[in-house]
């Protein structure tokens, strides 16, 4: 059985028909770099659109860390779709998606996006050079695609909650986390990516 066969979470909120129906029109293209292009400007659309609104659950944080709510998969297409909500100063440590494409779009608040490209690994350790780095408001969408895929998250406001809705090409249930040891290297380790209760 496929990871998206196992469990098919799929939470009511208004416009969510609309949006299933976007985002699968996008991912039927295919190719990686066509699925996430139509992926993005359907989400910047979808973000604008008064008639989609997302389950008032992700408009609240959860303390300790950003709350990842999966909201669907698609029985068709295999994609997953997660909200995330990130409380003032909430973040990730440079992270990699499992191997997984994703397009990820901000609802409501803005987040710093930094991304890293790998130079340099051994058996233990990898070495990164930070690529660029952004402040994404609401209404804006980006996408990465592996190898490309090393990044950080961060709501850097001290008052104002952030949400982000992110499509990966498949339920994401574990990454690849990356913490400093010095002079720009990293010593990966393995993580499960639990969800939190989308209610």
């Amino acid at each position: 059985m496929s990871r998206a066969a196992e469990s098919l979470p799929d939470v009511a909120f208004p416009g969510r028909e609309r949006l299933v129906s976007a985002f699968d029109a996008a991912v039927a293209l295919g190719d990686g770099h066509a699925v996430t292009a139509a992926l993005r400007d359907a989400m910047c659309a979808l973000i604008r659109d008064p008639s989609v609104q997302l389950p008032a659950c992700v408009h609240t944080p959860v303390e300790g860390h950003y709350a990842r709510r999966e909201l669907y998969r698609s029985p068709l297409h295999g994609y997953s779709l997660v909200a995330m909500t990130w409380a003032p100063g909430q973040g990730t440590p440079i992270h990699d998606h499992d191997g997984l494409w994703c397009v990820e779009g901000i609802w409501r608040g803005a987040l710093e996006i930094a991304q890293y490209a790998l130079v340099e690994q051994t058996d233990d350790r990898v070495r990164f050079v930070a690529s660029s780095s952004m402040q994404a408001g609401a209404g804006s969408a980006g996408s990465l695609i592996p190898p490309h895929e090393y990044h950080t998250i961060r709501n850097a406001s001290h008052a104002t909650v952030a949400v982000s809705l992110h499509v990966y090409e498949a339920p994401i249930e574990r990454c690849a986390r990356f913490e400093p040891v010095g002079d720009d290297w990293y010593r990966r380790t393995e993580s499960a990516l639990p969800a939190d209760a989308a209610r």
